[in-house]
């Protein structure tokens, strides 16, 4: 915030919940730049109410909540804030494949609410982890963070995405394969695809069903990737073992939604990047985005580099 208030004037909305849609059309009607989280719906609609604006700086490095083609269109430059996250989001796609095979949270509940009697031989048993199959879906900087992790637990590492990475499947020891012999052969499989129009609910009844019985599924890229009614019925029916769920469909989710009457799911609120050290890096480059835009230079950071800015 310091970082911004040096460089020009700043309005900041000081509530924990995003603003209220009316409000943030009325707010943008003056305004040259705008630093806005994910869970802004920067569209065609709010542009059009902002005539001055010049930079759209995203507090993240998805950038699906902006309409960036209509930015491209009216020379609004749009900036994010990639690489900063990758390990520490690879670091907590490990950390929720860990819980879910070893049902860490389990035991915490357990304990805490005095069920704990007793060391037993059947107690909450879970899978190995190591020499297990993996399956990355979208092989990109995070992808390949967690790949790189896997190989250090003896994992066998399957992926699947648009393209194929020779290079990576020779450094690693990686195969490529397809989505419907991905699913079948992991023993985990986990999420690090962007959500476009291709991706939305690529994870449906259909994929799930083609699942292991004993597999688990982890989530740390965007919630509609996974149509959560189908991971509901599936974790239901024990047609899969578990889920691991960083994002959902919608954000947060309603307290009576199904998936949270499971066991067998773990759902944290979005904190894949949260750490003090990746935040702060994070906040200083959407700082930089925004402050480079509205002094006429390309932002380090650009969605859109051939924007021909205002």
């Amino acid at each position: 915030m310091e970082r911004i208030r040096s460089s020009c004037a700043l309005e900041v909305w000081e509530g924990e919940l995003p603003p209220p849609r009316d409000i943030l059309l009325e707010k943008v009607r003056d305004v040259e730049g705008l630093l806005c989280l994910l869970t802004d719906k920067v569209d065609s609609e709010l542009m059009s109410k902002a005539p001055k604006l010049r930079v759209i700086s995203n507090f993240a490095v998805g950038y699906d909540n902006i309409d960036v083609a209509e930015a491209t269109k009216r020379g609004i430059v749009v900036g994010n804030t990639p690489d900063v996250l990758t390990e520490t989001t690879a670091d907590f796609t490990f950390a929720m494949i860990m819980a879910a095979a070893r049902r860490v949270v389990e035991g915490d509940k357990q304990v805490r609410e005095g069920k704990w009697k007793t060391w037993g031989p059947l107690t909450l048993l879970g899978v190995d982890v190591h020499n297990a199959t993996l399956g990355i879906v979208g092989l990109g900087r995070i992808g390949t963070a967690v790949a790189r992790r896997a190989k250090g637990f003896g994992m066998e590492v399957l992926y699947h995405g648009l393209t194929r990475k020779e290079q990576m499947e020779k450094d690693l020891g990686i195969q490529y394969v397809g989505l419907h012999k991905l699913l079948p052969e992991s023993d985990f499989v986990t999420l690090h695809t962007s959500l476009t129009s291709l991706t939305y609910h690529l994870i449906g009844s259909k994929e799930l069903a083609e699942m292991k019985e004993t597999g688990v599924l982890v989530n740390t890229a965007r919630g509609s990737i996974v149509d959560n009614m189908a991971l509901y019925e599936a974790l239901r029916d024990r047609r899969i073992a578990f889920a691991a769920l960083d994002v959902t469909d919608p954000e947060p989710l309603p307290a009576d939604h199904p998936l949270l009457t499971l066991r067998n799911v773990i759902i944290t609120p979005h904190i894949a990047s949260a750490t003090v050290a990746t935040r702060t890096e994070m906040a200083l480059m959407a700082a930089d985005n925004l402050i480079a835009a509205l002094n006429g230079k390309k932002p380090p950071h650009v969605v859109n580099p051939g924007v021909v800015m205002k």
